[in-house]
């Protein structure tokens, strides 16, 4: 046992081993930049706003922005590895914190495993040119297990290795961003997809939504608010940081794609594409040269799997605290004694993640158009829930706290107006779930509703906590003491 772990507090995330840097790279990695830009931003101009969504990814960036504010200023009071779950239980009380648990839970492994999926099919046909022909879900399961070692061992082992992944994720679209700038794109630099003209053309709720789902991640900043160094400074920055290098990067990458196609030409060069998640590779091609196109296809798998390692760190970190604050088994609530990691929630997640690729592998069913597609907008309905409530959590918190002195402009007005403009959000979601996910039927009702049965589950668990032990009903998302 190392020195480390024999002064360490028993039961404890490890202490004092996440900076700024690290804590940005790790929740950039969950949003993994390539893969919004290859993947989401092409497909949110085809069924979005065409060139205009460059604009929207402005909008968004603003919202979440505005959203940080209050999530940052509240921050300083939590300072307990639940999130949202905690903000839910100090700002509106333990049965909603329960319930807001219990949707974390749900939507961070929809995420990881559906993000799985796609890891596994973009592998198998990254290998098939190389020769090497498998199964999508043998390349799913390999990753399984390579996150399930790293999810179990110390946090900063991660963040070292998902902090060199995203690095080269941004390294090769900059390369792709500045040789279009250099040749002034298609048609010469415009600021066309800015205009509100465009920004609102074509079906703009789809394309915020496409938005909203290429950021999910940057918000898991103050999960690891027991593992930074000097939380009260480092969380507040990683957030802002992280908001504004996934906002300024997507909204600058979108808006060069457009002009490199055409701001005229970008609807019809997509229309024409067998697969729209080739439009980056077709403009690299282009501007860049087939070297870059190459790298890019393995930096694609690369950013994929730096996702679901940080998804996994999430919901491993998520599962830990309700285990430990006794709303789930508190078996489940311990840390490794060594590597001082939620190791056995670490590996709930992984056979969990497990058996659904198993069970969509026997099934038959399509790695991207049903276990990717289906579960990630689960997961973004869920995570977009879960920072409406925090929002009015912040709202709600500060009222009944009068003496910590904070700005009502952080506390109360800016978060009342990002938990209106979030209700909306969720509204557009749910009414275009089919059309988003590809769910038609009783799975486009039954998807979208897993997040209220989670909310549900949750209620009846913190009820059952609160009939047990009413005191872990009180403490529920309280800060830990030292």
């Amino acid at each position: 046992m190392t020195a480390v772990s024999e002064q360490a507090p028993a039961n404890r995330l490890r202490k004092n081993s996440l900076g700024v840097g690290a804590i940005t790279f790790m929740v950039i990695s969950a949003a993994a930049p390539l893969t919004a830009v290859a993947g989401g931003t092409p497909l949110g101009m085809l069924m979005g706003n065409g060139a205009g969504f460059a604009g929207t990814y402005l909008i968004v960036t603003v919202l979440l922005l505005l959203f940080a504010v209050g999530y940052v200023a509240m921050s300083r009071h939590v300072g307990n590895a639940g999130a949202f779950y905690a903000y839910a239980a100090r700002g509106l009380g333990s049965m909603a914190g329960g319930a807001t648990a219990l949707i974390a839970i749900l939507s961070y492994n929809a995420m990881q495993i559906g993000v799985m999926g796609l890891l596994g099919a973009a592998t198998s046909g990254l290998f098939a040119g190389w020769g090497i022909n498998l199964p999508w879900w043998v390349w799913s399961f390999i990753a399984i297990a390579l996150v399930a070692v790293l999810g179990y061992r110390q946090v900063d082992l991660s963040a070292k290795i998902l902090t060199v992944l995203v690095l080269c994720e941004y390294l090769v679209v900059l390369v792709l961003d500045i040789a279009i700038l250099k040749t002034g794109g298609d048609g010469g630099l415009s600021a066309a997809p800015f205009s509100w003209s465009q920004i609102v053309s074509g079906s703009p709720a789809i394309a915020i939504l496409f938005c909203f789902a290429a950021f999910i991640g940057f918000e898991a900043t103050t999960i690891y608010a027991e593992e930074a160094r000097d939380p009260k400074v480092t969380i507040p920055r990683a957030t802002y940081f992280s908001v504004m290098l996934i906002g300024v990067f997507y909204m600058l990458t979108a808006w060069l794609m457009a002009v490199g196609a055409g701001v005229d030409k970008l609807l019809p060069t997509l229309q024409g594409l067998q697969d729209p998640t080739t439009f980056l590779f077709g403009l690299s091609d282009r501007y860049a040269g087939t070297m870059l196109s190459q790298a890019m296809s393995i930096l694609f798998v690369s950013s994929l799997f730096a996702g679901v390692l940080a998804f996994h760190n999430a919901v491993a970190r998520y599962i830990y605290v309700s285990g430990r604050e006794k709303l789930l088994p508190q078996t489940i609530g311990v840390t490794h004694s060594v590597h001082q990691s939620p190791h056995v929630a670490s590996v709930i997640q992984s056979v969990l993640a497990a058996v659904v690729v198993g069970l969509f592998a026997v099934l038959g069913l399509d790695p991207v158009l049903a276990l990717f597609s289906w579960l990630t907008n689960v997961a973004t309905l869920g995570v977009i829930v879960m920072m409406a409530v925090a929002s009015l959590a912040v709202v709600m918190f500060f009222r009944a706290n009068p003496s910590t002195q904070e700005n009502a402009m952080k506390t109360t007005i800016l978060p009342g107006l990002t938990f209106i403009a979030f209700v909306i959000i969720i509204y557009l979601i749910v009414i275009n779930f089919g059309s988003l996910s590809g769910a038609g039927g009783f799975l486009g009702v039954f998807l979208p509703g897993l997040v209220l049965i989670a909310a549900i589950v949750g209620l009846l668990l913190a009820s059952a906590l609160k009939s047990r032990d009413p005191v872990a009903f009180k403490n529920l998302g309280q800060p830990l003491k030292d």
